[in-house]
Parts: C-alpha cells; sequence; structure tokens
C-alpha cells in the first residue's frame, strides 16, 4: 500500500508541553534502555489500567501503548481511521464501516498485526501496532516502553518469517505525516531494488556510511541514491548497524532531528538489511531523510518496491 495525500504536521513544542505529566526529561533524552522493553521504572509508563490504550488480542500478554497523556498527539482509541479499523477488527471482530472490506489479518501478536499492502503481492506487507499510534511524529515511539516494531518487521519480513516477504532484497519503510494517507502507524515490508542494494553497499567500502549513530547527521554520510524509475536520485543519510536491537526513532530524533532543530513529522525512514549472494550478511543500512535536505525526500515510496 502506497501512502499519499497530506497529513498535519504535529509541532516538537506541542509535545513538550504535553510531555511535563511523563517525564519530560526521560522521553526527550531517551532515558533508560534504547531497546524496546518496558522498564518498570520508567515514569512514563507509570499509567493506571484506565490511562492505557492496549488492545491485545484475548489471552495474549500485555502491550505497552501510549498512555492517555500522548492521545492529542497519537491519537484516540475511538479514532476511525481506516487502518485503525482494520486493528479493530483483527484484534476485536469490529467489523469497519461500509463500504470498507474486512482485511485479511495475516498474523496478530500483543504489539502488533500484518496485514496485506495494496496491490496485493508477495512482496507487500504492513506491520501495524495494535496500539493506537498515528504515524512516526508520535513521541511515545522514542520511550522505552514502545515496542521495537522495527526488529517484528525483519523477523517476520526475512527469509524463514512468518509473513515473509518473497523478494531478493528486503526493505522496511516508513512515510512521514505529509506523505501518507492512513493516520495509523505501519511499517511497510516490501521489496528493494538490486540497484539500491549495490549502492549501499558501495557507499560502504567508500566509507560513505556512518557506523556510529551519533555521526548519523553529519553531512559526510549523505549520499544520494536512485529510486524508482522516472523518480530520480534522492538524498539519504545513512547509518549502519549490526542489529535492530536499538531504538530506531530514538536515534533518529536524538542524533538527526534535534540537533538540526527539524520536525520529527516529516522524516522518512527505510530499514535496508544488507544481502550478498549467500544471503543476509547480519547488518542493516538505516536511512532517512526530510526536506530540509537537498533532494530529500519525505517518502519511503521511492525505495521500495510494492508491485
Amino acid at each position: 500500500m502506497n501512502d499519499s495525500g497530506n497529513a498535519r504536521e504535529v509541532p516538537r513544542r506541542q509535545f513538550v508541553a504535553l510531555s511535563g505529566a511523563v517525564g519530560a526529561a526521560a522521553l526527550l533524552a531517551g532515558a533508560g534502555p534504547l531497546g524496546g522493553a518496558a522498564s518498570a521504572a520508567d515514569p512514563a509508563h507509570a499509567e493506571s489500567p484506565a490511562d492505557s490504550c492496549s488492545t491485545s488480542p484475548p489471552g495474549a500478554g500485555p502491550s505497552s501503548c501510549p498512555p492517555a497523556q500522548f492521545q492529542p498527539l497519537c491519537g484516540k482509541p475511538t479514532d476511525k481511521d481506516p487502518l485503525w479499523n482494520d486493528v479493530q477488527f483483527c484484534v476485536h471482530g469490529t467489523v469497519p464501516p461500509p463500504p470498507q472490506l474486512k482485511p485479511n489479518c495475516l498474523k496478530m501478536s500483543a504489539d502488533y498485526i500484518i496485514l496485506h499492502g495494496m496491490p496485493e503481492t508477495r512482496h507487500n506487507y504492513l506491520l501495524v501496532p495494535t496500539c493506537r499510534i498515528t504515524g512516526i511524529e508520535c513521541p511515545f515511539l522514542e520511550t522505552s516502553g514502545a515496542a521495537n516494531y522495527w526488529d517484528d518487521a525483519w523477523q517476520n519480513a526475512r527469509s524463514g518469517g512468518s509473513v515473509p516477504v518473497q523478494y531478493p532484497n528486503i526493505g522496511l519503510g516508513i512515510n512521514s505525516a505529509l506523505s501518507r494517507q492512513l493516520q495509523q502507524l505501519h511499517i511497510h515490508m516490501a521489496g528493494i531494488r538490486p540497484s539500491t542494494q549495490a549502492r549501499l553497499q558501495d557507499l560502504e567500502k567508500m566509507s560513505r556510511i556512518a557506523t556510529q549513530p551519533s555521526h548519523w547527521g553529519s553531512p559526510q554520510y549523505q549520499a544520494a541514491i536512485t529510486g524508482a524509475e522516472g523518480s530520480g536520485d534522492r538524498t539519504y543519510r545513512v547509518l549502519k548497524l549490526p542489529d535492530l536491537g536499538q531504538n530506531l526513532f530514538t536515534l533518529l530524533y536524538r542524533y538527526v532531528v534535534n540537533p538540526a532543530g527539524l520536525d520529527m513529522a516529516k522524516q522518512t525512514l527505510i530499514v535496508v538489511p544488507k544481502m550478498t549472494a549467500a544471503g543476509f550478511a547480519g547488518s542493516f543500512y538505516v536511512l532517512s531523510s526530510d526536506d530540509s535536505l537537498h533532494d530529500g525526500t519525505t517518502t519511503c515510496d521511492h525505495l521500495l518496491v510494492y508491485r
């Protein structure tokens, strides 16, 4: 499913004004582990059950969701976005209002469901949180309580995963608030062109890829990558990580967005597992871009292959 159209921007200062109730220092600085596991000592998750918007499938473990204080930024469980309607059907059996059709729930867990993307192919899927989260601008994603949706997407999309992306190279991507149509967080699990994989490996050989998250925002690690036919080159900041154990949303905000005074709502984020003839090479290229870059982009659709 390719995202298109415009969505509202969420100013960062609005988050700062709201976050006092849940620990602004911990949220903005990413206090605690960068991984997805929730910490009992994390003040951002000391909410009462009434504050939680968990929508775990019956019999599943609890899902860590944004507390009520985040709803102005992250959405309310009563919202009626079509993709959120799909989540409600998969989790609770709530039939979407017509003319929306019932989705095919390919996989369900406490934290996410997996659906077909559009067009429906064997290399186009969506991972969608069971929490109500509008998108990349939701600051709860940067806390230690958020699930590690990127690693979840990889574990499902990889060869041998529950919903494998059947394509030689895999790409995982999320669009900015500016470039999406559906207002429920979703990670595209799709194909990626061999030329994109080759370009990233060439950049690595030329030492044009950051190997430390703290260097990710440096101009020397910005590179042009050719996208879909007719879309031309787009500029991305490129980081290489040995695994997806860290919170990519936290890394993006801490080392790219905040130092440059950018808007998290305008960011696109893409993960490309490094592949060789022998298969997965055990590391990941992480690309970010936005319209502040020369020839930057706010969408992952230039690089991902859906059809």
